[in-house]
């Protein structure tokens, strides 16, 4: 070093060390090649979901439409799909005038097809955190948003909103978030007895989930339409039918909101698995960090709730897979879980389709995507309870 060049302080060196400390994790190889392939996937089932439907098209032709350049080079379509129609014509000054007109199969892709796979992608983005953000929460690899009873309760609220309180459709996250938060609350104090352990949280979700699953099956009497119930009953079974740009403007803010508290509390969620008193050593408040990160959960899983149903063993599949490649610090993890996670449910949706295509032969057919992820997820669960040897004492 010559006498001209500048001698770092202390100061400086311990910040640039700590911030490349911070870093060190995104390059991990590991960490970039799950993500690369997981986005892979995404694209791959991606572009297979749009070249099916009802309306007959090549798939050619549907790949074509995704990347139609009509939609791509005008700011005004992307505005009016993920904004809606009257807050882009208020943004851009576009009024009176329509937009200019599209062709059939670029419509029905863009409109109906494309929709389905980006609330598949959020889904499972929010299942798959929800469910790490759980695990380190309780401390224990079995908990999960559908196995703790916060996907019944956000579920029964959103069919008593659906069913009796039909005026309540516009705030389905929240008032998905105020069930799923009740039905932890009341897990986590049937489970307490000077403290908690694995079973005795994992035995309490499957109580609460079972007496709210009765509830919801009872509010079906209550139902007059007929088309309500069907609908009741498909989105208990956790379903994309149907959805578009309004579930996609609907989950999009609520998606963002949480990944980015999830992103940041990483940290947080690692001390936590310390243990309480390393935790309490360190000056962390344990049960204020166990209730906000909690709640960041909730909330993830409520969004998803909202716009699919209950979309069962996602947010447990997941934070397994992404924690068997990556290890278990939640600055990884979390990172692992939004990539793997709508991998997992755009190609559970696509199985789902391709699957009632070859029973039936019917192009049109569709198939609840919760049934795919419950035949996986099912025996994914009884794998790792008989490989979780230490599960406590009830």
């Amino acid at each position: 070093m010559s006498g001209d060049d500048p001698v770092p302080s202390s100061v400086e060196y311990g910040s640039r060390r700590a911030e490349e400390g911070r870093l060190a994790w995104l390059r991990d190889p590991s960490l970039v090649t799950l993500c690369l392939a997981s986005a892979g996937v995404v694209v791959l089932a991606g572009l297979v979901q749009v070249s099916f439907g009802s309306y007959p098209m090549s798939i050619g032709r549907a790949w074509q439409s995704v990347i139609d350049p009509d939609v791509l080079l005008d700011a005004r379509w992307m505005l009016q799909f993920f904004l809606g129609e009257e807050l882009m014509r208020t943004i851009t000054g576009f009024q009176g005038a329509e937009l200019p007109e599209l062709v059939t199969e670029t419509l029905i892709v863009w409109n109906i097809r494309l929709p389905r796979v980006l609330v598949a992608v959020f889904v499972g983005m929010n299942l798959a955190v929800s469910g790490a953000i759980f695990q380190a929460v309780t401390r224990n690899e079995l908990a999960s948003p559908y196995i703790l009873g916060v996907s019944s309760g956000a579920g029964l609220l959103i069919l008593l909103s659906l069913v009796v309180f039909s005026g309540l459709a516009t705030f389905l996250p929240l008032v998905a978030a105020l069930g799923g938060a009740v039905a932890f609350l009341i897990v986590y104090a049937i489970a307490w007895q000077n403290g908690t352990s694995p079973v005795r949280l994992v035995l309490a979700g499957v109580i609460v989930s079972t007496v709210f699953q009765s509830l919801q099956t009872a509010l079906f009497f209550f139902a007059d339409d007929l088309g309500v119930v069907q609908t009741a009953i498909q989105w208990t079974t956790g379903s994309l039918t149907g959805v578009g740009w309004e579930q996609v403007r609907m989950v999009l803010p609520w998606t963002i909101i949480s990944m980015l508290l999830a992103v940041l509390s990483a940290r947080q969620m690692n001390v936590l698995l310390l243990g309480e008193q390393t935790a309490k050593s360190l000056g962390v408040s344990v049960e204020r960090v166990r209730f906000a990160l909690s709640g960041i959960a909730v909330l993830a899983a409520a969004a998803s709730i909202a716009v699919a149903g209950i979309v069962s063993f996602v947010g447990l599949i997941v934070p397994h897979l992404v924690r068997t490649v990556v290890g278990s610090n939640y600055r990884q993890l979390v990172v692992g879980c939004l990539f793997v996670g709508p991998a997992l449910m755009v190609g559970a949706d696509v199985g789902a389709r391709l699957g009632l295509l070859a029973i039936t032969g019917s192009n049109g057919g569709q198939m609840p995507v919760g049934i795919v992820t419950g035949l996986v997820g099912g025996p994914y669960f009884l794998y790792l309870m008989r490989k979780k040897r230490d599960l406590g004492e009830i």
